[in-house]
């Protein structure tokens, strides 16, 4: 039908054959050989003759049903290279042994294997400090009976850790906290190599590639700072990380049990006190190059970049509904109100939240305060009362 489009413009003079030949996806001279081949067979002479041809290459039907019945008649359950040499020692086959397979599989008398697994190199360290760094967390009951999660963020040219603590759970807040340790102390770093959890990265498709349009909070912030983020596709991709909780899991609760230690916060000033730098000495190894790729921070306080952001609309009274919270501006000198005003919160990491209007910010507000919940006292029933 195309062709005949294409023809009839021709004939009609509306499109030149090189036209007609681009409309056909192909060149004038190819287009003038369908017009001869029409004229003289019609529309047969359109026709691919390739297509109505078996390939010289192809084997008989006969061939093919004869290995089929010779190995599933005698030589069912044989791998296929342990067959192959018996096809070719004791049945004079001439066919290779790529053929062989390729047809068993056909017939579905041999399973196909699943594909060898790529070569993995070793990926060398970063030459230096500063270049990339590694987040992770570790569940783990640290102490008898109770789980945290371990958040450490380590160099990858040296295996230093930089930032080391235990929190409830595992999610933006600590990820914040542990790259505010590094920038605070060392600088910015280069780059910033983590797994693909949901703090970190939107996943579109369970296991598969990360979106790096839509950020995460964390993601943003990072974008922000210019730390460009690298998502991890596979645990032994995390090896460093992997290898280093491994040994934190091993060490870690022995020595918080010899310094009787039950409780986060105690935990947390162990690790900053006394672990982390007895860790780092032991474990952390030279760099390549001397010289460190960290940038030092100029742009002032971290805390309104490393926090969560979310917009609102001001409600007619000038107050902000974020999380069951009525968050009230007060009044200034630059507007009347702000109401049906779009702003932006942000909850910082030590729960405290902020109301934004562009740069400028309108209110501060202190963390919730969590209400201790206290159990009724139940009468006492003596015994003559429950008889």
């Amino acid at each position: 039908m195309r062709f005949y489009e294409a023809y009839n413009g021709w004939k009609r003079s509306y499109m030149t054959q090189e036209e007609a030949g681009r409309l056909l996806g192909m060149g004038e001279r190819n287009f003038r050989r369908y017009v001869e081949r029409y004229h003289k067979e019609g529309e047969a002479g359109l026709l691919d003759k390739r297509l109505m041809q078996a390939s010289h290459r192809c084997a008989p039907v006969d061939e093919v049903l004869k290995l089929t019945d010779l190995y599933s008649n005698r030589y069912n359950g044989w791998n296929v290279k342990h067959f192959y040499s018996f096809y070719i020692r004791e049945h004079e086959g001439g066919r290779s042994y790529t053929w062989v397979k390729n047809e068993l599989q056909k017939a579905k008398l041999v399973k196909r294997a699943k594909g060898k697994g790529k070569h993995r190199k070793k990926r060398e360290r970063a030459p230096m400090e500063g270049m990339m760094m590694h987040q992770d967390g570790s569940d783990h009951e640290w102490i008898p009976g109770v789980r945290w999660d371990l958040i450490i963020t380590l160099d990858d040219a040296t295996s230093t850790h930089y930032s080391m603590f235990f929190v409830d759970e595992e999610g933006t807040a600590s990820s914040f906290r542990g790259m505010r340790d590094v920038i605070e102390a060392h600088g910015l770093p280069s780059s910033f190599y983590s797994d693909r959890g949901s703090h970190y990265w939107y996943t579109p498709e369970a296991g598969g590639k990360v979106d790096k349009e839509n950020l995460t909070q964390f993601g943003r912030a990072m974008k922000h700072l210019g730390i460009e983020m690298i998502p991890a596709y596979s645990p032994e991709a995390r090896g460093r990380c992997e290898r280093m909780f491994s040994t934190h899991q091993e060490r870690l609760p022995k020595e918080l049990a010899a310094a009787g230690i039950t409780d986060m916060d105690a935990a947390n000033a162990y690790l900053q006190d006394k672990y982390m730098s007895a860790f780092n000495h032991e474990f952390a190894v030279q760099p390549t190059m001397e010289s460190k790729a960290f940038v030092k921070w100029f742009g002032g306080s971290l805390d309104d970049i490393l926090c969560e952001q979310f917009e609102r609309t001001v409600n007619k009274d000038n107050t902000v509904s974020f999380k069951g919270r009525a968050l009230q501006i007060p009044s200034d000198e630059y507007r009347n109100h702000y109401v049906k005003t779009r702003v932006r919160i942000h909850c910082y990491i030590d729960g405290s939240l902020a109301v934004f209007h562009g740069p400028r910010k309108l209110a501060d507000f202190p963390p919730r305060q969590k209400k201790e919940v206290s159990k009724p006292e139940l009468p006492f029933l003596g015994l003559e009362t429950m008889k």
